[in-house]
Order: C-alpha cells, then structure tokens, then sequence
C-alpha cells in the first residue's frame, strides 16, 4: 500500500468483505479467522439468502473464547447489494458507534450477492470518512468450478445461437461467480483436498480468463489460512471501483429472481448417515444449489449440523439440543422454478 493511501485510511476502521458463491465455505473460514484473532476486537456481519439465519447462529455456537453474540450481527431474508440504505447502513454506524468499537469488521455476504453494490455504498458521507475496504477476498470453491457449474459448453451455445440468434443465454451462476471475482483483491480456492493437481491447475486457469487483471490466488482446505493473510491487505477498494467490472455495470438494481429459497421442518432423525444419504438424493433429484441447517437425531444429545452444496454434504454434532425440541429446519436454495411442494415432501420423508 503507498504512503498516501496508508495516510488516509489510518483512523478508519478497516473491513473486508469476504464473498464466494453459495457454499464456497466462506462460514468456515469466518471460524477459522476467529479462533486464531487472539483477542483482537472483529466484529461479523453475516448476510444470507433466505428467512433462516444458519450461518450467524453457527458463527455464534463455535464455542471461540472472547467471541461474544454481540460481535456478530445478522442480517436475513435481504441480500446487502439490494439493501444498503435500509440494512447496511445503519448496521455499520451502529457498529463503529459503540463506546468500544471494533478494531476490524468482516462481512460475510450472500453467496448470491454482488459485491460491487456493496463496495459503492463506502462512498456513502456517514461511512467514508469513517470506514475503509481493507480488501475483497473471494472463496471459490474448487470441486463446484471444476464439475462446470459455473460455464456455459461453449460449443453449445454457438450452435444455439446459429439456429436462433434471438436466444438469451444469460447464465446467473456464471454471473454472479465472475462478478464476484472481479471484485476480488485476494482469491482463496477452497476445497483444494478433494482435487488433484491436474483439476486444480484447470481451475486456476478458469480464474485467470475470468478476470482481466492480475489476482494473488491462494489454495486452501477448509478455509483454513493465517488471519495475517486475510487483514491488512490495505486495498482501500472503494476508490478503484473502476478497475472492477461488474455483469450489471449500469443497470439500476439487482435482483434476485433466477433464484429462490425456502425453510423446510424435518422431523428427528433415525440415522446421521441416513440423513445425509437422502438430503443427498434429493438435492441431486432436483438439482438443488444449496441445503443447509439443523436437525435432531435420536439417541443423541447434540444437534447435527448439515452444510451441503449440490450432492456433497459435510456435517458436525455442534451444540446440545434445548428442551424437548427435536425438530429442525433445512434452508433450500435453488434456480427459480424448482418444485417446492415435491422437495418438501421428499424431506419430510424418513
């Protein structure tokens, strides 16, 4: 960082925003981050898609000494590129208001969220003078770029566009997965342990044709990288907007409406792994994007916590379950047009 960028952004209160798409592990990372900050004062903003806030409520059991609720403020059913003025506003001066206010402050976006709206609000009069993007860094998950799911087959697209060139063939997920890497000062490629060499190289090339300028571009498991690495990148990114295109660069909003989400009550479980076997089934039955949350299996005190993205699911008992409450609840996530009525069912399915 040059003098003169270091002289300016000295009395403000640095953030970063960390972004990725849906399941690149930007939760995990967030827990990695705070259980090697060794008391340093880091306040979470966590942002989700849908009316369920799973990933705040993880943040807040992980059981790291010194991180208190109030540290981490969540914001649900809302994406913050859609919302500055109502949520992301007065949550960032309420933060920097308090009597002890953060020495750093990590927002962990939507996985469908564009980065850029975000970035353009620290141009805001109430939160410049007071407040820095230390930098933007991007989760990419490895085996989801490598599998396709953010391309288009090429050779496809120019046959359908020969027989009717009228065909939009906008992609969403190709969207929101490069607008999310151009805005990036760091990239993390997660999930570097379930590729080889070869797939990971594949990757990393996928990134460098995606963004025109030069990125930093760091391998990682778990997310699991020194919190010296992901602070004090000093990128000041509110003031180099122009060097971070964006998909929807002068359009007048951002909507959401190629994707939806919706909650769905499970009942207790007989099984972990039989759990997991059939949120698998279903997500590949439906071609889901996401399933995330929480559910009680019997003979067991503790919660099971399940993340997954597409058929691939991970899972941790986590905290105890209160009183006699033994239901959970399960986040979909998927493209607009999903048959809600006929997931719903399948999970209710024991």
């Amino acid at each position: 960082m040059n003098q003169n960028i270091a002289a300016t952004t000295a009395k403000k209160i640095p953030v970063t925003i960390i972004t990725g798409f849906l399941g690149a592990g930007k939760t995990t990372l967030l827990r990695n981050l705070l259980s090697r900050s060794n008391g340093r004062r880091i306040a979470i903003v966590v942002n989700e898609f849908g009316s369920l806030g799973i990933d705040g409520e993880i943040l807040r059991s992980c059981g790291i000494e010194g991180c208190a609720d109030d540290d981490i403020v969540e914001l649900t059913n809302g994406c913050l590129c859609c919302t500055v003025a109502d949520d992301f506003i007065p949550t960032m001066e309420s933060l920097i208001d308090r009597p002890n206010p953060p020495e750093h402050i990590v927002i962990e976006t939507s996985g469908l969220a564009l980065p850029k709206p975000l970035l353009k609000a620290f141009s805001w009069p109430g939160i410049r003078t007071r407040m820095t993007v230390d930098g933007v860094i991007t989760l990419v998950d490895a085996p989801a770029v490598a599998s396709g799911r953010f391309a288009d087959d090429p050779e496809a697209v120019a046959l359908q566009r020969q027989e009717d060139p009228s065909l939009d063939h906008d992609n969403p997920l190709a969207e929101v997965y490069e607008d999310q890497l151009n805005a990036a000062d760091l990239v993390v490629l997660n999930k570097t342990d379930l590729l080889d060499e070869a797939a990971l190289a594949l990757v990393e090339r996928n990134i460098a044709d995606v963004v025109s300028r030069k990125l930093v571009t760091l391998r990682a498991v778990e997310g699991r990288l020194d919190p010296a690495i992901l602070l004090g990148i000093g990128a000041a990114a509110e003031d180099d907007l122009e060097k971070r295109p964006s998909n929807h660069d002068g359009a007048d909003d951002h909507e959401h409406d190629d994707f939806e989400s919706f909650v769905v009550t499970v009942p207790e479980q007989k099984s972990a792994d039989d759990f997991l076997i059939h949120l698998a089934e279903v997500a590949s039955k439906y071609d889901i994007l996401r399933m995330k949350g929480f559910a009680a299996v019997t003979g067991k005190k503790m919660r099971l916590a399940v993340q997954g993205v597409g058929t691939r699911f991970r899972h941790e008992f986590d905290v105890p379950l209160s009183g006699e409450h033994r239901e959970g609840r399960i986040v979909v996530i998927g493209q607009h047009g999903f048959d809600r009525a006929a997931i719903e069912a399948d999970l209710m399915r024991l």
